[in-house]
């Protein structure tokens, strides 16, 4: 037996367990407390199960929840940048891929190369899996901002114009979900007044 393969893959995973640790700005459904990267990406992950059928293309499953399962783990070092904070965007791809290279360096090289092509595969955007898994990514706060009564909106003053830029390619993945979250979802907190329509 090759501990120290074992030894690698256990020191990536104990590593990973920080991602528990990153806060994320979406409310979770009870609407006082804030997601943290991990729950986000086993949300990500019961959502892809369940909602698969609904890709516009056809989709390795197990695939997609294999890269919505890894694809905030470089949060552990860069942090997670807010969807509007434009000024944190300008950085991300950067800071990112730093804590990549470290992150899935740590893994046995076979496994770091595959778990970092996914990651890459996420952020290109498009294979099929890719969008849907970028599809759900958008999506699922959506649905939890919505549950929460659209406090995050409310609470950072988010327009309307910037919901829709943040997920103007959300129907690539899925056209059926993202007409259901436009209609179910950000059309009712418009109404409202949550989201800003200028």
């Amino acid at each position: 037996m090759d501990n120290s393969r074992l030894s690698r893959q256990f020191e990536f995973i104990l590593e990973a367990d920080r991602e528990k640790s990153i806060l994320r700005r979406t409310l979770k459904s009870d609407g006082e407390t804030r997601e943290n990267d991990a729950e986000h990406a086993w949300h990500m992950a019961l959502m892809c199960i369940l909602l698969s059928e609904y890709s516009n293309e056809e989709i390795d499953v197990l695939r997609t929840i294999s890269m919505v399962l890894i694809h905030d783990i470089v949060e552990i070092d860069a942090g997670d940048t807010y969807a509007y904070d434009a000024q944190g965007a300008l950085t991300q791809r950067d800071r990112e891929e730093k804590a990549a290279a470290r992150l899935y360096g740590i893994l046995p090289p076979d496994q770091g190369e595959k778990l970092r092509a996914l990651w890459e595969e996420f952020e290109e955007g498009k294979t099929p899996e890719a969008k849907f898994a970028r599809t759900l990514d958008r999506v699922q706060p959506l649905m939890l901002n919505s549950a929460t009564g659209g406090k995050t909106w409310a609470q950072n003053g988010i327009k309307l114009s910037q919901v829709l830029n943040r997920n103007k390619s959300t129907a690539d993945g899925s056209a059926v979900l993202w007409d259901y979250s436009y209609n179910n979802f950000i059309k009712p907190n418009v109404e409202k007044g949550r989201i800003i329509d200028e």
